[in-house]
């Protein structure tokens, strides 16, 4: 009698495991309402169980001095680029403190931070950049979609700086939607066969009939301990928050509406170290939140990696991709930790871009505690790119030789998440002379209209402990090595699986653990 009840219990367990699993994972996982800017807290809270080490990040302080645009002679219609850029330079020299934009409408030209200075928008200030290059004379050392140039920076700009900081709900805002200058090209791609050897000689500021690439909004460039807090910004004309080469940086409770702007990426963390981004709302026309470690050849001789990425509590609406590897990996991405963030609306959450001349390794990914919901694909991994950007080589054959330009992408893990609606659960397409390699997928609800259509070119994927809802039943495997599908519980049309499995690499293709016993049917 005793034993029938243990068997009647450990089997009752059993049964309501995916519902107890459902009831703890939606206890874990934020709301929508609990992430973003307008939930930024006060004080930065400590890291805890990262799975590298990192230190934790101080908040900047400057000493007690304050100094306020208001104080002198100025009107709403008069740029105050150069007052601005004067306080700025005095208050750097007198030791450092409080540069304060008062609120009305301002416009501006590039303003230039200095070491020990906080640049404070105040409620209700607005700040309107200029469209005009000259605005943005002389031209200034910084990246451009991974490749270093001479050009207008930014409309924030700090170069080689210390202890630096924007902060202030203040907003700041590009230029008209309507100027012509809009409509240039800022694509490095399209002029990457004759770019100049020599970086002295990439000079882009739209002076004597050269190109101009569009300033971005803030982007520091080999600083340290940096700061970007509370502000709103629009109408960007290229990325919007770009830490170039910095260290030390804090990104947190910042709104970006870049919507129908090509290229109007959130924040794009470039090349560097120890970064911590959270609270922030991103709205955009590209990418959300992506890292980037340098373009091509040239990130691989610079050596600089972005590492040691921690993305928190923060929200992703509309864009291309929520969170976004590369495609710039030329120096390497690694250390990069997501975690209580809510993906809602964007077009690829989960994105791990490279290409086959953009070198570099792609590793040590770890994201957990994830909402996804009214999404396209929820995974993506694209590592050939379209021919557009990178002609034949965008061709999945013939396999080509492994050289010190072919990228790597491997070992990331992510768990705790649910995904209240998707069109795709995965697509993986990645390079079949160096396949992704291994891929941790678990503790996951996934309701979808697609499963897993394209998973080509990879090796060690295994996705373990999931709920899995699907209108569409298909699994499509082109050279792929050990895949294991591990305890899932599906729920398909016919309770079939469709496996079809292509390729002469392909092998240990594995099932293992599925509830309930459905039919798998190899095409």
């Amino acid at each position: 009698m005793c034993l029938k009840k243990i068997v009647f219990f450990i089997v009752s367990v059993v049964l309501l495991c995916p519902h107890l699993l459902a009831v703890q994972m939606e206890c874990n996982i934020p709301q929508t309402d609990n992430v973003g800017a307008e939930v930024m807290p006060q004080f930065i809270e400590p890291f805890h169980n990262l799975p590298f080490k990192m230190h934790l990040l101080k908040y900047p302080t400057f000493p007690d001095y304050t100094v306020n645009v208001k104080d002198y002679a100025i009107t709403a219609n008069k740029p105050i680029t150069e007052l601005v850029n004067r306080l700025i330079m005095e208050t750097c020299q007198k030791g450092g403190g409080k540069v304060v934009i008062p609120a009305g409408k301002w416009k501006s030209g590039r303003i230039v931070l200095k070491s020990n200075v906080n640049l404070h928008l105040e409620e209700g200030a607005e700040i309107e950049f200029s469209g005009n290059p000259k605005d943005y004379l002389p031209s200034v050392y910084t990246m451009h979609e991974g490749r270093q140039i001479i050009s207008s920076g930014s409309f924030i700009y700090a170069f080689n700086e210390k202890n630096i900081a924007i902060t202030g709900k203040g907003r700041i805002y590009g230029p008209p939607m309507d100027l012509p200058i809009r409509k240039n090209s800022n694509s490095i791609a399209w002029i990457e066969k004759d770019f100049p050897e020599r970086i002295e000689e990439r000079i882009f500021d739209g002076m004597d009939g050269r190109r101009f690439f569009a300033p971005k909004v803030i982007a520091p460039v080999q600083c340290k301990d940096v700061l970007i807090e509370g502000m709103i910004i629009e109408r960007c004309m290229f990325w919007n928050i770009n830490p170039i080469l910095c260290e030390n940086v804090i990104i947190r409770g910042v709104t970006v509406n870049s919507v129908g702007i090509p290229s109007g990426d959130g924040v794009d963390i470039t090349c560097s170290k120890n970064v911590l981004v959270e609270y922030c709302t991103m709205n955009c026309g590209d990418d959300c939140y992506a890292i980037k470690g340098g373009r091509n050849e040239e990130g691989a001789r610079m050596g600089i990696s972005a590492e040691n990425v921690i993305i928190r509590n923060c929200l992703a609406k509309a864009g291309h991709g929520g969170l976004t590897t590369g495609s710039e990996t030329g120096g390497g991405i690694k250390n990069i930790y997501a975690y209580n963030c809510v993906f809602d609306g964007t077009d690829m959450p989960l994105r791990f871009k490279t290409r086959r001349p953009r070198t570099g390794i792609t590793e040590n990914i770890f994201y957990e505690r994830l909402r996804i919901k009214n999404v396209n694909t929820v995974f993506v991994w694209d590592l050939l790119g379209s021919y557009n950007f990178v002609g034949e080589l965008a061709n999945r054959l013939p396999l080509r030789p492994v050289t010190k330009l072919t990228p790597t992408v491997r070992n990331v893990c992510v768990k705790n998440f649910i995904v209240e609606s998707a069109n795709c659960f995965i697509s993986a397409r990645g390079i079949p002379e160096l396949p992704i390699s291994n891929i941790q997928i678990e503790d996951g609800i996934v309701q979808c209209e697609n499963l897993m259509p394209i998973m080509h070119d990879f090796e060690n994927f295994t996705l373990r402990n999931l709920s899995i809802v699907s209108k569409q039943n298909k699994i499509h495997v082109l050279e792929g090595k050990k895949m294991l599908m591990e305890n899932i519980k599906f729920s398909l049309p016919e309770n079939k699986l469709y496996l079809k499995v292509e390729g002469e690499q392909s092998e240990d293709i594995n099932f293992k653990n599925i509830h309930p016993n459905i039919e798998i049917i190899k095409e």
